[in-house]
């Protein structure tokens, strides 16, 4: 496999975003960030050097829309107009090359703790959060409202700021996730209940996202093709829901899996080349035949044959990658010049601890901000 003949090196149009090439850097969260979400040149450099690596289009780790949404202490934010001119240095840094860059925002819901936000973490239902001993307040009407607002108002920013696109995330347990799931949204008014109560939320937010940004600024979903909990959202739902959101206009979509009551099922450590790769693949055909829009796979990606097969069979059009590119952020570039052997990252998940891989350095510590 060489340049010229992988169609992982072709380029794709995401609503009228052209990517040089299939592969995304999925969003990781950084870890780079202040208390109030506001950070340094640290930032800056993580992605000038992404950017510099291959990937094509690069999401940045999830940026909180509200000081209410933070879900970690070192999670940067997009809340306030003061932190757009940081953002512009991350854009500015990005497109010094031909690397495209979107920003993810969310709000945590109930994966927080009082700790982190400073108050009781609020959600669709109060159902305890096992891992934090926490049981969420629920979310009245203008709760919501307002929060629906805040993501408006966060991809206005991102807009401001440079970004080429913005994607709302709706994976891994966090709120939009929580008001989809039927296992965590046990409301029994017009946000929760049905299917089509259920998604209200993600479809009122992303109306207000769509408002704020304008009709032709791409904006993008991360979704849980299943929460991997009984009882919890299941693909033909989550199909249905992606769907729907295509047809307002949401230009693609990107499926992951998991909530932080199981967080083994999002990063796992079984993943080695040949085994265990691109474990939600089973779970995209249903967005496949549902959505008429661009497909990311995310999870255990590994061999660049694999990530091939996936791209050339179909599966999905654009392979992401999240741990792979910690430990080598220049995998791509490497990959299109003609490397077939599978990215060195073994799946320990040592790097969700201090964000470096821990076989480069011989005393791992937390990153600090700026």
């Amino acid at each position: 496999m060489t340049l010229s003949d992988s169609i992982l090196a072709q380029p794709m149009t995401i609503g009228g975003l052209t990517i040089k090439n299939r592969f995304v850097r999925s969003a990781t969260a950084e870890r780079l960030a202040r208390k109030d979400g506001s950070f340094g040149d640290k930032m800056v450099d993580l992605y000038r050097t992404l950017a510099g690596g291959g990937t094509g289009l690069i999401i940045t780790g999830h940026s909180f829309v509200r000081l209410d949404g933070k879900a970690s202490a070192r999670m940067s934010g997009i809340d306030t107009d003061d932190k757009v001119p940081l953002w512009r240095k991350v854009t500015d840094a990005v497109h010094d090359t031909d690397a495209k860059i979107a920003i993810q925002i969310n709000h945590a819901g109930r994966q927080t703790t009082e700790a982190t936000i400073g108050e009781q973490p609020m959600a669709p239902s109060p159902v305890p959060m096992e891992a934090t001993g926490t049981t969420p307040r629920e979310l009245t009407r203008d709760d919501i409202l307002g929060i629906i607002d805040a993501y408006a108002q966060a991809a206005r920013r991102a807009k401001e700021a440079g970004f080429d696109a913005v994607q709302l995330h709706g994976a891994h347990g966090y709120l939009i996730s929580q008001f989809n799931s039927p296992y965590l949204n046990i409301r029994d008014d017009e946000w929760g209940g049905s299917p089509g109560n259920r998604r209200r939320f993600v479809l009122a937010v992303y109306d207000a996202v769509r408002g704020a940004v304008g009709e032709s600024f791409p904006v993008f979903i991360k979704i849980n093709c299943r929460d991997c909990v009984d009882g919890g959202l299941e693909p033909e739902e989550s199909s249905r829901i992606a769907a729907a959101l295509v047809e307002k206009g949401l230009c693609a979509v990107e499926i992951s899996g998991g909530t932080g009551d199981v967080w083994n099922e999002i990063i796992r450590t079984d993943v080695r080349p040949g085994k265990n790769e691109a474990y939600f693949e089973l779970h995209a055909k249903p967005f496949r035949e549902t959505i008429d829009a661009p497909l990311m796979l995310v999870g255990g990606m590994r061999s660049p044959s694999v990530m091939e097969r996936i791209v050339s069979q179909g599966v999905a059009d654009f392979v992401s990658l999240c741990r792979p590119l910690i430990r080598e952020p220049d995998l791509p570039a490497q990959i299109l010049a003609g490397r077939t052997e599978p990215a060195k990252c073994i799946s320990c998940t040592k790097c969700m601890a201090t964000r470096t891989c821990h076989q480069e350095r011989k005393n791992p510590t937390r990153n600090r901000h700026d």
